[in-house]
């Protein structure tokens, strides 16, 4: 491997008990159903099918059981809602690995992103653009009288506010976004893309060490600019660091859940009524529209050890596939859960573990942006939650959509859909063309 990434390390904590005497019966732990046929055909998991819809497979695999074991995909699936949370909050048993370990470039840079500095220079940057950057883009279609709401609004706004927050010239944008989402696709198992990404790692950081320079010399009021000033223990923050705190973080949320909350509200035009009628409204379409079609679909956990779990024994370093698309369609927890419904009773503001919170995970889970903040709502020193900026900006976007326009609807003969396009990847609407009138 090339000595510009650096040497890979591998993650690896050893089993407790390794030396212990005795034996494990592990016919009284796999409790696998003998006989009975499998909730889905081997390989199902990763074929156009599942990425087209992954709701009827994944009911499948609620109906099955608390667990699925995967054999072909060496993984096990955990759809039910309340195994799901237990999983993701488990920091004990189960870890996430980090997208650089997926590369295989674990060394590559730091992560900053829990650095209280980094994260008070995040959300006021968020804070201070996104509604200048909602009604730029909103206003570039909106004399058209149409649009397509996926490429021209949902895709580009997260990109356009992270520019601006961190501090990217608007000539540099195209370029940036460019090598940013070749980099964000990369760590995936497809080996080609994987290239792709590691080559756009290296340039992102031929570009960002003239930039932090630029920023150590002449402070700016962006995020570039506190990641420059930081002060931590080890060696100097470098373009490393930069280029491994953007590729750890999470711009699918944002991107994925505007495109399908529109997808939902336009092919539920009494909803869409509801919100235009009820401006506040907004705010709950999206947080349905996670719960619904989250864009996300699965987050990936590794077991810390040998873990006794949901009738198996999950053997150390085994991944453990946590599906929030099957999480958040759990009949147990949500009333006439494959419906639309905004403003639904049942949806809840709360954590895992029933931690109730103003600003934490809404009652549908979205592992993109990461486990829910330990820190209340309004937390002494430091901003609040990046579950509560999220569903914030993407209001405020939202907002900005329907204040330049009237009478929105889908585009004569449109038929969008949601689908990924690539196994792991963002689960949304391509392609939402519309018409409206301009205000």
């Amino acid at each position: 491997m090339s000595s510009d990434y650096g040497s890979p390390t591998v993650e690896h904590e050893a089993s407790a008990g390794d030396d212990e005497a005795g034996y494990r019966s592990y016919e009284v732990y796999q409790r696998e159903r003998v006989g009975s046929p499998p909730p889905v055909k081997p390989g199902q998991l990763r074929t156009q099918d599942y990425l087209d819809d992954p709701y009827t497979l994944l009911a499948n695999l609620r109906d099955y059981g608390p667990a699925f074991r995967d054999w072909q995909g060496n993984a096990f699936w955990i759809t039910h809602y309340n195994d799901v949370t237990s999983v993701l909050v488990d920091s004990a048993n189960f870890a996430t690995r980090s997208k650089r370990w997926f590369y295989g470039l674990a060394s590559f840079g730091r992560d900053l992103r829990s650095n209280v500095p980094f994260l008070t220079a995040q959300a006021a940057g968020i804070d201070k653009h996104a509604s200048t950057v909602a009604h730029e883009l909103v206003q570039a279609f909106a004399s058209r009288g149409s649009a397509d709401l996926a490429t021209e609004f949902a895709a580009v706004f997260p990109l356009q506010l992270l520019g601006r927050a961190w501090g990217i010239p608007d000539a540099d944008l195209p370029v940036f976004a460019e090598r940013y989402l070749r980099m964000q696709r990369g760590f995936r198992w497809n080996t080609a893309n994987q290239e792709a990404g590691k080559q756009a790692m290296l340039q992102l950081v031929q570009y960002f060490t003239p930039l932090l320079a630029a920023r150590r010399a002449d402070p700016q009021d962006d995020v570039l600019s506190a990641l420059a000033a930081l002060e931590i223990d080890g060696p100097a923050i470098d373009a490393h660091d930069v280029v491994a705190t953007l590729l750890e973080g999470d711009h699918e949320t944002l991107h994925g859940a505007l495109a399908n909350m529109w997808f939902l509200l336009l092919t539920h035009p009494e909803q869409l009524d509801m919100v235009n009628n009820t401006r506040r409204l907004v705010k709950y379409a999206y947080l349905e529209t996670l719960r619904h079609s989250t864009p996300v679909l699965s987050g990936e956990r590794f077991a810390k050890r040998e873990v006794e779990r949901f009738g198996l024994l999950i053997p150390e370093g085994a991944l453990v596939i946590c599906s929030a698309a099957g999480a958040n369609r759990d009949e147990t927890i949500f009333a006439n859960a494959d419906q639309f419904i905004v403003g639904r009773k049942d949806l809840v503001q709360r954590e895992p573990r029933g931690q109730y919170r103003a600003d934490g995970l809404p009652a549908g889970i979205t592992p993109a942006l990461g486990t829910p903040s330990k820190f209340p709502a309004l937390p002494v020193g430091r901003p609040r939650s990046l579950y509560a900026i999220t569903r914030d900006v993407a209001t405020i976007a939202s907002h900005a959509l329907l204040d330049a326009t009237s009478n929105l609807k889908m585009a004569p003969g449109a038929q969008p859909v949601l689908k990924s396009r690539g196994y792991g990847e963002l689960h949304t609407c391509w392609h939402l063309p519309v018409t409206f009138t301009s205000k």
